[in-house]
């Protein structure tokens, strides 16, 4: 079916407003667009892991969810998600249930890099039918900013201070998305809400109409811990993947396809300059700090490049 970006926003929407997410937050974005990839017939069941999604959406008695919706700890999103399909499974096999249902997990860079990678883990390589989204913020935005495994190099946290005894976090990001793809598991993708949202509309459908295990990772900025003005967040998630920080890749058992190339792959420091977590890295002297994100960032865009061919 082609996309048609007028008609899927005329969709009923299953995350509604009133929820108290921060202005300009990108889980926020990346929820909708997810869950408008669900067939409008089809059902949901949603995984929360702790964080920011779950502390802003659901408030008991409030929710902000219109689907069936679950809130587990940090570290069992994809463990609660995989038991509630396969309970679901045992009572269709039974007749108890005639209706299709959906099984979504959602977590933050915290709940899924790290503190939630075991159940992330061992869910996928069970091979259960459920999606696992990781809105990638890049910390643990929920508690304080403080430096996750998804936190890039030299970026300025709350526990990867700018001072006298160091610059930022001094370890590159985890490439989870890879980890997840040696998981063998039908379908990988990474994406962002870039332009008219239709990358991570077709991505989302895949994932969840492909039988088996898919995990999406989408880039989802926080003005807050990037400190960037809110209305910027098209500006900040463009230069990412123009720069190629950010590939926009996916993995459909196991052959890789670049779903999207810049015409001219742009320097690192045009994203850099654009958050203030950065800000040090443009200092005089710290020019180093630019050339190493650069190169690291050439090397990896470089090896997805003869992965795709």
């Amino acid at each position: 079916m082609a996309y048609n970006l007028k008609q899927e926003l005329n969709k009923p929407e299953r995350f509604l407003g009133g929820h108290r997410l921060c202005a300009g937050c990108g889980c926020g974005i990346t929820v909708r667009a997810v869950l408008r990839a669900l067939k409008e017939e089809d059902r949901a069941v949603i995984a929360n892991a702790t964080g920011c999604l779950e502390v802003s959406s659901f408030m008991y008695p409030y929710t902000a969810w219109q689907d069936s919706y679950i809130h587990t700890a940090f570290e069992n999103a994809a463990a609660t998600c995989s038991g509630v399909e396969a309970a679901y499974n045992a009572l269709k096999r039974r007749g108890k249930i005639d209706d299709t249902y959906k099984f979504i997990t959602f977590g933050g860079d915290g709940g899924t890099y790290d503190i939630g990678l075991q159940s992330l883990s061992g869910a996928m390589e069970r091979g259960h039918d459920m999606v696992y989204v990781c809105y990638d913020n890049e910390a643990y935005m929920n508690t304080g900013i403080q430096r996750s495994s998804s936190t890039p190099r030299f970026s300025d946290s709350t526990t990867t201070p700018v001072g006298a005894v160091q610059q930022g976090k001094s370890q590159n990001k985890k490439n989870l998305t890879e980890i997840m793809v040696a998981h063998g598991i039908p379908y990988v993708a990474q994406t962002t809400f870039l332009g008219n949202l239709r990358d991570l509309h077709e991505k989302s459908r895949k994932a969840i109409y492909t039988p088996g295990a898919a995990f999406l990772n989408v880039l989802s900025p926080c003005p807050r811990g990037w400190r960037y003005p809110a209305e910027d967040i098209a500006a900040v998630v463009k230069a990412a993947v123009d720069c190629c920080v950010w590939p926009m890749f996916e993995v459909d058992h196991g052959v890789y396809h670049l779903t999207y190339e810049p015409r001219r792959k742009l320097p690192v420091e045009k994203y850099l300059r654009l958050q203030g977590r950065f800000a040090h890295c443009f200092k005089s002297g710290n020019e180093w700090m630019i050339e190493q994100t650069q190169q690291w960032v050439d090397a990896q865009w470089e090896a997805l490049l003869e992965k795709c061919e």
